[in-house]
């Protein structure tokens, strides 16, 4: 396996639709957050009428004999509530950070920098150890993994250059709890079928009165899963080779598609995400770093950055860290860098009816 390729294009994966053009959380598209590879809490989806997803499912064709293993890494984003608190009269010196009476506003600014009310993120991964996939499949029931993460809290003072607080900075992650349930299926000698099903199981309070928002801090986030075969190979679903084409059509994916990932030719690697890909995808070489807009076209995205406004580019750089690393990066791009993502001729070959 290319670690490093297949983590490249888990991370344009994980990362899709983080934060689009214009980068700033006033930006109409910004406002509702992450929409892709979603799973809410059960039972906010059976509230709504299930029209949200709370499970997804990956099933993959995968030839094996009694020395196969798989390997099964779960990632997903999990959402941090970035609040902004104002105190009404600033007060000087170190205080209980707890005991200041604040209220909340979209936007506070001190000396010059500006805080604002978002949705950041941070990376998760449940990771499997690694299972015989034989073994898998002589037992009658899936094997389970529960997990569970907690919830967190984190406050920090705005203070200016005086020492004054002017408000907090407010960070909260909720408790988030899942199953994952893996299961084998023998389809004929050294063929099997392999189902991994990713559900969300976390309990939210008071449920009736639950909004999208708040459903979505106790969300897996860009939910993908990433599958090994040690001594074994997986079978592409999108080109599967004649021999295996009606177990290919046999394989229900919900929610998610399972592609081939690595070097070309290397079938031990499997990504399965919400995001439609073909086998073997890769990132442009002549991407200087990710825009988290796999659909656009770098230059473009480079050349609107570079036509925002000094305040439109102080929105962005003081939103959220990704968002300063873009902008940071964009602005440094040296010429030659620049041209290279005006466009690349990867192969030559004759026009139809062309003459050699």
């Amino acid at each position: 396996m290319n670690a490093a390729l297949v983590d490249s294009i888990a991370k344009a994966v994980l990362y899709e639709g983080y934060l689009l053009y214009p980068y700033r959380p006033s930006a109409v598209k910004n406002r509702q957050r992450f929409n892709f590879g979603v799973l809410y809490p059960q039972s906010y989806s059976e509230t709504q009428g299930r029209t949200d997803a709370w499970t997804m499912q990956t099933e993959c064709l995968v030839s094996a004999d009694e020395y196969t293993d798989c390997l099964v890494r779960v990632r997903f984003l999990r959402v941090i509530d970035r609040s902004i608190g104002k105190v009404d009269a600033p007060v000087d010196g170190i205080q209980k950070l707890d005991a200041l009476k604040t209220r909340k506003v979209d936007r506070l600014e001190a000396d010059g920098r500006l805080y604002q009310s978002w949705q950041e993120a941070v990376e998760e991964e449940i990771k499997l150890t690694e299972l015989n996939i034989r073994a898998l499949a002589l037992v009658s029931q899936p094997m389970q993994w529960p997990f569970r993460l907690s919830a967190k809290r984190e406050i920090e003072a705005i203070r200016d250059d005086a020492g004054i607080t002017h408000g907090l900075v407010v960070r909260v992650q909720e408790s988030l709890a899942g199953l994952i349930e893996i299961s084998a299926e023998p389809l004929r000698e050294h063929l099997f079928r392999l189902k991994v099903r990713i559900q969300n199981t976390t309990r939210i309070e008071n449920l009736a009165q639950a909004t999208r928002e708040e459903a979505l801090a106790h969300s897996l986030v860009s939910a993908h899963t990433i599958l090994e075969a040690v001594a074994g190979e997986f079978v592409s679903l999108v080109d599967p080779p004649e021999e295996f084409r009606e177990s290919a059509k046999s394989c229900q994916n919900v929610g998610t598609w399972p592609v081939l990932v690595g070097d070309e030719g290397q079938r031990d690697t499997l990504l399965s995400s919400p995001i439609i890909l073909y086998d073997y995808p890769q990132v442009a070489p002549e991407s200087p770093g990710d825009l988290f807009d796999g659909a656009e076209i770098d230059e473009i995205l480079s050349l609107r950055i570079m036509t925002m406004t000094e305040e439109e580019k102080r929105e962005m750089r003081q939103s959220d860290e990704r968002a300063r690393q873009i902008l940071e990066r964009t602005e440094s791009l040296p010429e030659e860098q620049l041209m290279k993502l005006h466009g690349a001729i990867r192969g030559l070959r004759p026009a139809k009816g062309a003459t050699p």
